[in-house]
């Protein structure tokens, strides 16, 4: 286990020293087993941070992404945290003025994580796989440059369906209605 364990530091290592040495413009740690963000990564991307626009966290085991994170990421277009544990965002996700991008998907959110509604450049929020019933439709309604809402395989209500229609000018996606049982 040890060894799984050493073998999985050195790769999330690997990739955070090919993005600094190469200075692009993303960082993928998709499938690293990781279960908070490494603290140490943010010392040793200090360099390069504000170059950076796109990460990827997805399948891991996140169950938090702190303010910290948001807060040294902040010039972030695309943010992809699909297939981890996370139910809530930081409030701090307000301040990626850049974002256009986020992916929750697979992952335990009960709600709509309502600070994404105040994200200025939003067009894309994939969110297929929660746990969502209730969406804030007058606050999407808002989103100036939101193109498109995945809300597939979500408990969405028939309410939510009737209300979003009329009201947004984006594309939305929902899993097709169950058909009502006959009595």
């Amino acid at each position: 286990m040890h060894k799984r364990m050493g073998e999985a530091v050195a790769r999330v290592a690997r990739k955070v020293n090919d993005t600094v040495e190469n200075k692009t413009d993303s960082l993928d740690l998709a499938n690293c087993k990781l279960m908070t963000f490494p603290v140490g990564i943010y010392k040793a991307m200090r360099s390069v941070t504000e170059g950076i626009h796109r990460i990827s966290l997805a399948n891991n085991e996140l169950k938090s992404i702190t303010s910290r994170f948001v807060t040294t990421f902040s010039q972030l277009r695309e943010l992809n945290l699909a297939g981890n544990y996370l139910h809530r965002l930081p409030e701090e996700i307000t301040s990626l003025l850049h974002l256009r991008a986020i992916d929750l998907s697979r992952n335990r959110f009960r709600r709509f994580p309502e600070p994404l509604a105040t994200v200025p450049a939003l067009e894309t929020i994939d969110l297929e796989e929660n746990e969502i019933a209730e969406v804030p439709t007058d606050k999407l309604a808002s989103m100036a440059l939101l193109r498109s809402l995945n809300l597939r395989a979500n408990p969405v209500g028939p309410e939510v369906r009737l209300l979003v229609r009329p009201l947004v000018a984006f594309d939305l996606l929902l899993s097709p209605e169950e058909p009502i049982p006959k009595a």
